[in-house]
């Protein structure tokens, strides 16, 4: 069973926040807040924060920025993963990934099951990798963001956790890169 191991050090990644809305402002980006409060809370950096409206193009523009940037260890957008026409989160963040962590949305949607019943199959909740940074695409609603942080990010971001997480494997994601 997971847990945390308290004989080592916690390690604080940098992690950079994207809502995607047409609509909202930072002074209503209620989900957002959440994940600002509680990835700070846990110990982490934020690292950059900004809301883009539903456009692919700048969506996936700006996780590459993001990826580029050696101060980002993480990318979590909120917003824009519902089944619209203008959701376009996911298909931005799939343009970006080199690989993608198809676990992250089935645990996410069994975590939305216990919450919202068989709403949760309307969720495209994603999370991948691109250029040695962890990227995920969580839905719009600040219930969402908390299920997310608290159930499975605040976990797999916690190097003390065990039996794996994704910090201790952080360093390597990108080693494809520097091969000869």
């Amino acid at each position: 069973m997971s847990k945390i191991d308290e004989t080592k050090d916690f390690i604080s990644v940098r992690i950079a926040v994207l809502t995607v809305s047409d609509t909202r402002s930072v002074e209503e980006d209620r989900s957002g807040d959440v994940l600002v409060e509680r990835l700070t809370a846990a110990g982490h950096t934020l690292a950059a924060r900004m809301i883009l409206r539903d456009e692919r193009a700048q969506i996936a523009e700006q996780l590459r920025a993001w990826c580029a940037d050696p101060d980002i260890d993480v990318v979590i957008s909120t917003g824009g993963t519902g089944l619209t026409g203008r959701d376009v989160t996911v298909e931005a963040h799939r343009d970006v990934y080199e690989k993608e962590i198809d676990a992250f949305g089935t645990v996410f949607t069994i975590v939305s099951m216990q919450k919202i019943g068989t709403s949760a199959v309307q969720s495209r909740a994603t999370g991948g990798v691109a250029n040695g940074t962890y990227l995920f695409a969580l839905p719009g609603s600040p219930g969402a963001c908390k299920d997310a942080w608290d159930e499975i990010l605040l976990k797999q971001l916690d190097y003390r956790h065990r039996p794996c997480n994704f910090v201790e494997i952080l360093p390597r994601l990108d080693e494809h890169q520097r091969r000869k």
